[in-house]
């Protein structure tokens, strides 16, 4: 009994796994359908995405990989897996957020040129009014 119940939790963790995985690549899909989410940054997603539906799918291939990194608990590499992804979500984020910056900057930069050089143009003819 209690082995079938073990198999039981595993059949149902691995198809809230599956659900999980296939909901997160449907939500990205849909982000990108709408305009929300453009698709340089989507790619990323998919990708991790794909690669936890196929290690929800395949449970012989999560614990080759676990085998392979030396990790003697398979689901332990899924936890692996989701924080390379955050970190480089985050780099993404960075890189996205850097050259926003440097952008803003230089914009700010035109904006007070041109600010002042109509400054100027409006204020030259005044002056040279008798």
């Amino acid at each position: 009994m209690p082995e079938l119940m073990a198999a039981l939790f595993a059949h149902r963790l691995q198809l809230s796994a599956i659900v999980a995985s296939v909901v997160l690549l449907g939500s990205i899909v849909e982000l990108v359908r709408k305009h929300r989410l453009q698709e340089a940054y989507s790619l990323l997603w998919l990708s991790f995405g794909v690669v936890f539906v196929v290690f929800s799918v395949w449970r012989s291939g999560l614990e080759l990989f676990a085998h392979l990194l030396g990790i003697a608990y398979a689901p332990a590499a899924l936890f692996l897996l989701l924080l390379i992804a955050i970190f480089l979500i985050l780099i993404q984020f960075s890189i996205v957020v850097s050259r926003l910056s440097e952008s803003n900057r230089a914009l700010a930069q035109e904006l007070a040129l041109l600010r002042e050089e109509l400054r100027r143009a409006t204020r030259a003819p005044n002056d040279a009014a008798p």
